[in-house]
């Protein structure tokens, strides 16, 4: 599984005009399934993401987790996290996980993440989003947990 957390100020997610979810300070968590995934890789995935110490504590080091700070996350399915660009110039998502399968992976990722964590939203599996977010720092990390690691 892979995710890309961006550190932010604020985020949310607009689906034909509507906001379905939407955080203060936190991190917004674009997350993919891959083909050969496992429930296994969604909560190392998510705990590794808990505990990642990319906030600033007083002195201005990046000490803290969205947990220490009260964070909240924002979660949105981002297959194309899993674009192969190595052979020409269309990427190819072959490596994401089936759709029935990706989904059942981030509604697991999304179920283990409210069980962990005080505020979760998401946005909406396979819909066309839009998704407004103020990065704070700029903070972008990318995260991955290979299938059997």
């Amino acid at each position: 599984m892979k995710a890309l957390l961006q550190r932010v100020a604020e985020a949310r997610v607009v689906i034909a005009g509507e906001t379905v979810g939407q955080i203060g300070a936190g991190l917004l968590v674009l997350v993919c399934a891959e083909r050969g995934d496992a429930e296994a890789q969604a909560d190392k995935l998510l705990a590794k993401m808990l505990k990642l110490r990319i906030f600033s504590d007083p002195a201005g080091k990046m000490n803290l987790s969205v947990q220490d700070v009260a964070g909240g996350l924002l979660i949105v399915s981002q297959f194309t996290l899993a674009a192969d660009t190595t052979g020409g110039n269309r990427p190819s998502f072959t490596n994401a996980a089936a759709p029935d399968e990706g989904r059942r992976l981030y509604d697991y990722f999304v179920t283990q993440a409210r069980a962990a964590h005080p505020v979760v939203r998401t946005g909406q599996f396979g819909a066309d989003m839009r998704v407004h977010l103020v990065n704070d720092g700029p903070v972008t990390i990318p995260l991955v947990v290979a299938p059997g690691g």
